[in-house]
């Protein structure tokens, strides 16, 4: 297969389940969803220049990289064509693979498959302009390597992003994490309402690449 990859770089993973730890980032181009706070505009583009790379050219980048996460995002990842054979060929070569799909998308299909990446579901709140697009059908494939993400940039936010959590018992499943939209509402502010609220086994999750270089750096 051959894939559009609008950018593919080392960094730290800055958020979800393997925060903090080096990873290899490959970011495809296009998206289905166009949210109010995306931090990643440019890649969502069909006309966003891209290079157009096989399944053997990104699994030999990957590999020869000697970092052994491996980060598919976008963008929206589960567009992509023929991933399935991507996402084989790390894991055959010893790769954590996660995906972080927007979660308008039915997981289900690679759920399934002998070879099965973890999961990293947004759940795109009222300010994101995307809610109904969410798709929480993939709850129901959720294990403990997975997590559900709420990037929350209002106080109706942390409102819905409370309920949908206690709705399908995502703590019960998976890792759950509420992050700010970047410059939108503080930390402070979403530390008060777990606390208010009792969101045991729910986590505060900043982005730390944003905090460790320019937030508008590309490539980190």
């Amino acid at each position: 297969m051959i894939f559009p990859v609008a950018e593919k770089f080392i960094s730290i993973n800055g958020e979800s389940i393997r925060a903090g730890e080096p990873a290899v980032f490959i970011r495809f181009r296009g998206c289905n969803l166009r949210c109010g706070y995306c931090d990643t505009k440019w890649a969502n583009s069909p006309d966003c220049p891209a290079e157009m790379l096989s399944t053997e050219e990104l699994s030999s980048y990957v590999i020869g990289t000697g970092i052994t996460n491996v980060t598919l995002t976008g963008g929206e990842p589960l567009l992509q064509e023929g991933i399935y054979e991507l996402i084989e060929k790390l894991m055959k070569n010893g790769c954590n693979v996660e995906i972080e799909t927007n979660g308008s998308i039915s997981a289900a299909e690679l759920d399934a498959m002998p070879f099965r990446p973890a999961f990293t579901f947004d759940y795109k709140l009222p300010s994101s302009g995307m809610e109904s697009a969410m798709l929480t059908e993939n709850y129901k494939y959720l294990r403990g390597c997975d997590a559900v993400k709420f990037v929350s940039g209002t106080e109706a936010d942390l409102e819905k992003a409370a309920e949908i959590i206690s709705r399908f018992a995502l703590t019960e499943k998976c890792k759950v994490y509420i992050s700010p939209v970047f410059g939108g509402i503080e930390p402070k502010r979403i530390v008060e309402f777990m606390l208010d609220r009792k969101l045991n086994g729910v986590r505060l999750q900043l982005q730390f690449h944003k905090y460790i270089w320019d937030p508008e750096k590309r490539g980190v």
